[in-house]
């Protein structure tokens, strides 16, 4: 913009109507976060609605989805949100402790191992079909991080239970299928058993432009990339003081709260390995990975 126009802008008042619209934007933005996520949101009775389309692999990588443990508990010295080392496969401090509360064989410790479990999150590249509360989206590429239910989807749509579903892969731009996520409240959580895929369509009719789709996903490896983990002896540190045994160190914590994860914060990723820049509320299930978090821990009693 050159002065003139600058002046000429300030003399017809749009400058102001330009800073106004942006506000507003900015006030009526899902998520307030990281803008790469996409979130859901939900109405007053706690019912949600959207039409996504998971996405393929992005270019150089294999997996459509990466899969993250954290925790999220709070103690006497306050709250402990970080992603788990067990998601690579390395030692975590917090599964160490459960560990030990498990096998003390008091049933009081155990019940403390169950509120301080590994929590399960996915994430996957996103096509926003349909948005109603925020329809700017639609269209849009977005990371969507998601729990075991919408997983278990899936899993379901790429192998069916009965012989008369076909099976198809809801990654594939082309044999693909949209996915209408359907949210409920029931009993305080998040629910979404009533969410389902449409029929195999493909993304868009047009090869180059989902090329350039394609182009503009973000890297899954980054999710589990060695920068998005602390290191152990800084999360001992955390620990031993959240569970009153140190001196505070002070920190900041995305106190997000993801209802999947029983409304408890999570510890998201700072995804910077985008190629192209493109234009997540609790989600709860109650048991969304319980059965995964007990079997997780039955497994560290028996070694």
């Amino acid at each position: 913009m050159s002065f003139n126009d600058l002046k000429k802008q300030s003399s017809l008042g749009s400058l102001t109507q330009k800073l106004v619209k942006e506000v507003e934007k900015m006030n009526t933005t899902s998520g307030g976060g990281d803008d790469r996520l996409w979130k859901p949101e939900v109405d007053k009775s706690g019912n949600g609605y959207a039409v996504l389309r998971f996405l393929p692999a992005p270019e150089g990588e294999d997996i459509p989805w990466a899969k993250v443990y954290s925790h999220a508990f709070q103690g006497p010295g306050g709250w402990y949100i970080e992603n788990s080392l067990t998601t690579t496969g390395g030692k975590d401090p917090v599964s160490e402790h459960n560990r030990e509360l498990w096998n003390s064989g008091n049933e009081s410790d155990k019940d403390v191992v169950r509120k301080q479990k590994r929590k399960l999150s996915y994430y996957a590249n996103i096509y926003v079909v349909k948005d109603p509360t925020n329809p700017q989206n639609e269209g849009g590429v977005f990371l969507y991080k998601f729990g075991k239910k919408i997983f278990d989807k899936l899993m379901e749509a790429m192998q069916p239970e009965f012989e008369d579903e076909s099976p198809i892969n809801p990654f594939d731009f082309w044999q693909g299928a949209n996915f209408k996520l359907k949210i409920v409240k029931k009993d305080g959580y998040w629910n979404y058993d009533k969410s389902e895929f449409d029929k195999v369509s493909p993304v868009l009719d047009d090869d180059d432009a989902l090329e350039a789709l394609w182009k503009k996903q973000y890297s899954l490896a980054a999710v589990t990339a060695p920068d998005q983990f602390k290191s152990y002896e800084d999360l001992k540190k955390r620990l031993d003081y959240v569970l009153g045994h140190k001196q505070p160190a002070r920190r900041a914590f995305d106190e997000e709260v993801s209802n999947e994860d029983n409304n408890r914060g999570s510890y998201s990723p700072d995804f910077n390995a985008r190629k192209e820049p493109v234009a997540a509320a609790p989600v709860a299930s109650a048991s969304s990975d319980e059965d995964d978090a007990l079997s997780y821990f039955q497994k560290l009693a028996e070694e």
